[in-house]
């Protein structure tokens, strides 16, 4: 697999992110706070795909939330490309890109639906443990988060 620095605005990852953001909107409703392109594309974001040979199987991006705070966001695997290790790829990505940024801490923020399930597993495997809120994030029903101590 291939990662590749992208843009979310760019005309091959338009129908993988219009799939994550309804699939996300359908279990989560208003409480989904998935980016959508233009919020990938923010300055305090960094965006990457992940290919295998010429087709695209996943995407993922880290958030600068401040100095030493930065959040996983939007993590997907393609339909076809689920149970394939394109999640751990972009995961471990993001947290070595993370540590070399210097960050001490990686948060994230996802939903509670046994569709999420697979994607909770994959961060508990990565050390990522529950946490309370974090930025601008408010609880709910139908989200959880979780964050990393990068600092050790």
């Amino acid at each position: 697999m291939e990662i590749r620095q992208d843009d979310p605005r760019a005309p091959h990852v338009a129908d993988l992110l219009t799939l994550h953001l309804e699939e996300l909107r359908s279990v989560m409703g208003e409480h989904a706070q998935a980016l959508d392109a233009s919020g990938l594309s923010a300055p305090t974001a960094t965006f990457w795909t992940v290919w295998q040979g010429d087709m695209l199987v996943g995407f993922g991006a880290l958030k600068q939330l401040d100095d030493t705070h930065a959040e996983v966001k939007s993590m997907r695997a393609a339909p076809a490309a689920r149970g394939s290790g394109v999640g751990r790829t972009i995961l471990q990505h993001i947290i070595a890109e993370a540590r070399k940024r210097g960050y001490a801490r990686l948060s994230l923020e996802t939903g509670t639906a046994p569709l999420h399930a697979p994607a909770v597993s994959l961060y508990r495997s990565a050390g990522f443990l529950r946490c309370d809120p974090f930025a601008d994030y408010q609880a709910s029903p139908h989200n959880q988060f979780m964050s990393l101590d990068l600092s050790r």
